[in-house]
This record gives C-alpha cells, sequence and structure tokens, in this order.
C-alpha cells in the first residue's frame, strides 16, 4: 500500500510485560469481506518471543502466590470490561474474520465474556483429594499448584471465543501466559490487551506475541522455558508441535480438526433437524470444529430430507458481514476460499451431484464486497465414502448428504474416517440414541440438537482430533501440577 493507505490502516504491537512494544517487520492482515489489507500484524520471531517468555517467568512467584479468589475477582473485572465493549468487539470480530456481525454479537463476544466468569467462578470450587490409612498411622492428601509459563495457541475461526477459552483457565490457576492469535485475526487480542491493566492484571501476567506459526508459533512451542502448550487448529500443526515439544516432555493439549457426522434416523423430527442441521453445516461459514460435514439419512426420509434441506440452505443469505439480515459472510482467505471451492470440483470430478451452492447458483455481492472471499452454501450428494470430501477436513461451507439402511451400518460409516471430535444423533428412539452414542468414536456426541455446551464438561476429540480435554476439571487437571503428600502421625 501508499504511505497515505497505510496511514490509515491499524497497526498492532506486540504486549509484552504490560507494554505495548513496536516490531522490526510486519505482515499485512485482510479484510475478508472486501479483499483488502486493513491491518499490520507484528511478525514476531524468536527475540520477541524470549523477552514475553521472560515477562511472564518474572511475574510468575507474584500471581502464582495470589490466593484464588484475588484472581477471581480479576477475571471478573476483565469479563465485566470486555463486556462494556462489547459492540467494538463484535464489529472487530466481523470486519477482521468475515464472520456475520450477529454471529460476533450472539456467540463469539458474549463467550469470551462467560470464559472468563465461568473460570473466575470453578476456580473457586476444586477440591483436592484425601486419603486415611488408620493401620499405618498414615493420611495422604493432594495439593495442586501451577506449573509456569503456558504457550497458548488460538486459531482464527474464533478469535477471541477460543483464546480467552485458553487464558481463561490458564491465569486462574495462576499460571502466567504467552499467547499467540492467528496472524489472520489478530485484532481482538490485541483490543483485549488494552484492558488488562485497568482489570487488576499485574504486568507480564499475560503477554501477546502476534506472527505466524512458523516463527512466533514454534519459537514459543521450542522455549525450554514454556512447560505447556494448548493448540487449536489444523492436525498438522498439531503434529509439527508434538514433534518439536518432545525433546522437552511438554505437557500438551491439542483440540484438533473434525469430519462430523450427523446420523438421521427415519424417526427424527424434521421439523427441528432440518433448520438445526442447517446452522451446524454453514454457520459461522462451516469455520467450525464442531460443523457438520457428513449427513447420513435413513432411506425411508432420505429424498424428503434432502429436498427440504436444499431448501432452507438456499433461503440462507451470504453477503456483507455487518448487514444484519445476512446468515453467512466471507471466508477467511483468498488461500482458503479456493481450498474449500476446489473440494466441489474435486467432488463433481468423481460424479457427485452438487444440489445447491457453489457452481450451481450465483452469488449477487454488494458493490464494495466483489472482491471478498464469499462463498454459498453447498450440498453435495452421491458421494462416496471414500472420497476425500467424506474424508478430510473441509472446514467451510460444504455438507455431504448420504444415504444409509441400518444402525450397524451407519456407526461403522460415520466411524471410518481419521476424525472423532463431534456427532449429532437425531432419532425419537431413547434405546437408540444411547445405543448408537456409546458406540460413535466421538469426544462429543449430541442427540436431536448441536452445540449445546455445558463449560463443566470435558471438551476435547478422540483420534486424530486431538489429545486431552477441556472444562472445568479438565482445564484446571491440565494447568496444575499434583503433589502427593504421605504425613505419618
Amino acid at each position: 500500500p501508499t504511505m497515505a493507505q497505510s496511514k490509515s490502516l491499524l497497526v498492532l504491537e506486540n504486549f509484552i510485560g504490560g507494554k505495548f512494544v513496536p516490531c522490526s517487520s510486519y505482515i499485512d492482515s485482510y479484510n475478508p469481506s472486501t479483499g483488502d489489507v486493513y491491518c499490520k500484524v507484528p511478525d514476531s520471531g524468536k527475540e520477541e518471543v524470549e523477552a514475553a517468555v521472560k515477562a511472564a517467568k518474572d511475574a510468575f512467584p507474584v500471581w502464582s502466590s495470589k490466593s484464588p479468589l484475588e484472581r477471581s475477582q480479576i477475571l471478573n473485572k476483565l469479563a465485566d470490561l470486555i463486556e462494556q465493549d462489547l459492540e467494538a468487539f463484535a464489529q472487530a470480530e466481523s470486519k477482521d474474520q468475515g464472520k456475520t456481525i450477529t454471529f460476533a454479537r450472539t456467540v463469539d463476544i458474549p463467550r469470551a465474556v462467560y470464559n472468563f466468569r465461568f473460570f473466575a467462578s470453578s476456580i473457586l470450587h476444586h477440591v483436592t483429594e484425601c486419603t486415611e490409612m488408620a493401620t499405618m498411622g498414615c493420611v495422604h492428601y493432594t495439593s495442586r499448584t501451577p506449573v509456569g509459563v503456558a504457550g497458548l495457541i488460538s486459531p482464527w475461526n474464533l478469535p477471541l471465543y477460543l483464546l480467552t477459552w485458553k487464558i481463561a483457565p490458564a491465569i486462574a490457576c495462576g499460571n502466567t501466559v504467552v499467547a499467540k492469535p492467528s496472524e489472520m485475526t489478530s485484532v481482538t487480542a490485541w483490543m483485549m490487551c488494552k484492558l488488562l491493566e485497568k482489570a487488576g492484571v499485574p504486568h507480564g501476567v499475560v503477554n501477546v506475541v502476534f506472527g505466524t506459526g512458523a516463527k512466533a508459533g514454534e519459537a514459543l512451542v521450542c522455549h525450554p522455558d514454556v512447560p505447556l502448550i494448548s493448540f487449536t487448529g489444523s492436525t498438522l500443526t498439531a503434529q509439527r508441535i508434538t514433534e518439536k515439544s518432545a525433546p522437552h516432555c511438554k505437557r500438551l493439549s491439542l483440540e484438533l480438526g473434525g469430519k462430523n457426522p450427523a446420523i438421521i434416523f427415519d424417526d427424527a423430527d424434521l421439523n427441528q433437524c432440518i433448520p438445526t442441521t442447517v446452522r451446524s453445516s454453514f454457520a459461522n461459514q462451516g469455520e467450525i470444529c464442531l460443523c457438520t460435514s457428513r449427513i447420513f439419512v435413513q432411506r425411508g426420509i432420505y429424498s424428503e430430507f434432502l429436498k427440504r434441506f436444499v431448501a432452507e440452505a438456499k433461503k440462507w443469505k451470504t453477503g456483507n458481514p455487518s448487514d444484519p439480515t445476512v446468515n453467512m459472510g466471507a471466508l477467511i482467505s483468498k488461500e482458503h476460499l479456493e481450498k474449500v471451492r476446489n473440494y466441489v470440483k474435486k467432488a463433481q470430478t468423481e460424479g457427485a451431484k452438487i444440489l445447491c451452492g457453489e457452481g450451481v447458483d450465483s452469488l449477487a455481492l454488494p458493490p464494495g464486497n466483489q472482491k471478498g472471499y464469499f462463498m454459498l452454501p453447498t450440498v453435495i450428494t452421491e458421494v462416496k465414502d471414500e472420497s476425500c470430501c467424506m474424508q478430510e477436513e473441509i472446514f467451510g461451507p460444504v455438507t455431504c448428504v448420504v444415504a444409509f439402511d441400518t444402525e450397524e451400518e451407519v456407526i461403522k460409516r460415520a466411524n471410518g474416517v481419521k476424525y472423532g471430535l463431534a456427532a449429532t444423533v437425531w432419532s425419537s428412539n431413547v434405546g437408540r440414541v444411547h445405543r448408537v452414542a456409546h458406540r460413535l468414536q466421538s469426544g462429543l456426541v449430541w442427540t436431536n440438537c448441536w452445540l449445546v455446551r455445558d463449560l463443566n464438561l470435558p471438551f476435547g476429540g478422540m483420534k486424530a482430533s486431538g489429545i486431552g480435554r477441556e472444562g472445568a476439571k479438565d482445564s484446571y487437571e491440565f494447568f496444575t501440577e499434583v503433589k502427593t503428600i504421605t504425613i505419618k502421625h
């Protein structure tokens, strides 16, 4: 961009030891709904990460010795401050990520606020264990202490939502943090940094270093003074993190991709099932690790389901994310849009049918959004289970609908992918629901609903969908060290 243009660009800075620090080089960040550069993000590397880790290490003794109640009050204050700025955060998230303003307002930012409130509360209610060995005259008990500096790496699909889902439990437990948000969606993390001091977060407790995974992320993962890494993102990146952190024996929590099935039996209530399944396929442009991308429908209702599902999908309005009547915004980047489109092309060459969306229907965009990364909700049918469209995570507004006959068959087919994050089952037969849920290889199973979350309960996946779980008890266990103490009296 010319100098005149770059003056109007937002320029982010790293947040280290309670101060904003300029960086020597920057990366362009695009507004996905216009295709224009609108922000400069620090291109941090070893030096910046080194400074952030040092600040976090220095802040650890004081922060970790605060009582859970003191930390809880600070987390609640931070939640209040974000909530007071909810509209500004929602606008920024929508512009930066491409999601609709409605989704950012009703899902992303309220959930980020709730993440802090939830862990501010849960930290006050954990109990340790105690056992007695009367015959030996011994009492055993456990104590839990924070681990140290936590490295937190969050993705671009739900930027503040998933970043706070890591920061909140990490600092609630008394750890200090070096976070690296996605370089494509860094603005709301930077905005949050501006509120930390006002909330009473001591300098160095939360440090944010912006940049790419290859540079900043790698420096963080390889740092010998960062004993924990919590990562949400792709399975491929997770493999690299595992390799790089192995020499240091780091503790890892990895929340990875999904290829989530919906299983719809012929006794399903289609009036509820169809709108919910459209939402679970296309919400946030299909860029949620929990989105439904394989829909198995029992043959008795297959043609009725397909007709109604496609009709509903076609009603979804795609366009300018700041338009409150729009259901779907822009995809994150030009490259990502290309990748998602290529899956649809591949399906066509394999002889699948595209019932609506990409390449079938035309997309009318407002003048200012012609260069944005938009795509219509796309429904594919007559696709084989072996196809890459049924095996690989597409992470876009694309879903495949196929027929099945028996319960036994559909369980086998639903489990026939490398992932195991989430599944949905639609049936009014209670016995069947429990049976099927029990046999699905999936960390989460929703029945007759989707994305209803209780943050107390474990969240995470099986197989290539990750390692470890997050939630009240699980996050507490990940972010603390347990010690068993035996006293003979």
